[in-house]
């Protein structure tokens, strides 16, 4: 895909309409105002990888993938901005709770009927965050495909780099989803979770309608992440949502007490990987061990049927495993 057409389909599919930037609070925007261009802390990053297995051949041939392809991974939302939004909109709907009367069984939920004043206005300013975000991805990415220009001596039209997909794992989305027999609309929020519609679904783009909706779950710094399609049975089964990663064995408090006295860039050096980050205590809090094994996690989603595995992705300098 070349240049033209990356930009042809952000600006189609890029942005969510009905954002409304006047219900963003002054810190949200403050907060947001020099992050934009940032990959943020916890486990966001920035991978080269490689195409280590391919298990899917037409699906891997409509995405652009194939075996021994060098990638570039970009793991990152909405920073300060969206991450205030939440915490602005917090208060706003615990005290909709109170408002409405809902009976809720856990306290770290939070909510409004869909139609009310307060979810309207979170729906709406969610929405900027949204596009916040995959502005910030798209200032990663041309600033990746300039750097790798520079250090190759080559031209954009030259490089070969292009999108694949670029997808949330945070938004609230209106569905249309079979709940006991009958199609309904409904609000569909994935936390840590991402879309992945079947094959043949019309709100995928065209290109993959037949192979189903590309699926990305990022690994860990020193294992491998995965790209995978939707299937049928997600829609019946996890409202077409497939997890967005392996998830954590271990807090990040755990974390960091474990990797004292060790060398986490060393180890990963010792691997070839060559990781940058903004202090020790990041690659502590995101070593490996920190996480479940992302191949396990990924084989469970494969054979329970909710989206089918496509290609593994190494980080370049792991050629083993």
């Amino acid at each position: 895909m070349g240049e033209a057409e990356d930009i042809e389909r952000i600006e189609s599919h890029g942005c969510l309409e009905e954002a409304d930037p006047s219900l963003i609070s002054d810190k949200a925007l403050e907060r947001g105002k020099a992050q934009q261009g940032t990959l943020g802390s916890g486990n966001h990053f920035l991978e080269i990888q490689y195409v280590s297995d391919i298990y899917d051949d037409n699906a891997a041939n409509a995405f652009g993938l194939f075996k021994d392809q060098m990638t570039i991974m970009i793991h990152t939302g909405s920073r300060g901005f969206g991450h205030q939004v939440c915490t602005d909109f917090l208060v706003v709907m615990e005290k909709a709770v109170k408002k409405y009367g809902i009976f809720l069984p856990d306290r770290e939920l939070a909510c409004a009927p869909v139609n009310s004043p307060e979810a309207q206005h979170y729906i709406a300013a969610m929405k900027a965050a949204a596009n916040y975000a995959w502005s910030n991805r798209q200032c990663i990415m041309h600033w990746t495909r300039d750097a790798v220009m520079k250090i190759l001596g080559t031209t954009p039209g030259s490089i070969g780099l292009s999108l694949v997909y670029d997808v949330a794992h945070n938004i609230a989305k209106t569905e249309t989803h079979t709940i006991n027999g009958r199609k309904q609309k409904v609000v569909v929020h994935r936390k840590g979770a991402t879309r992945a519609f079947p094959p043949g679904h019309p709100e995928l783009p065209e290109i993959y309608r037949h192979v189903g909706q590309p699926v990305i779950i990022p690994g860990d710094m020193g294992r491998a992440s995965y790209v995978l399609a939707g299937c049928e049975k997600g829609m019946t089964e996890t409202f077409g949502s497939t997890c967005h990663g392996a998830g954590r064995l271990m807090s990040r408090h755990k974390a960091i007490k474990k990797a004292r006295g060790r060398s986490i860039w060393r180890e990963m050096e010792d691997m070839g990987i060559i990781v940058m980050s903004a202090g020790k205590k990041t690659l502590a809090e995101e070593m490996s061990e920190a996480y479940k094994d992302i191949s396990n996690v990924v084989d469970v989603v494969h054979n329970a049927g909710i989206s089918t595995k496509v290609a593994k992705l190494k980080p370049l300098g792991v050629v083993k495993g």
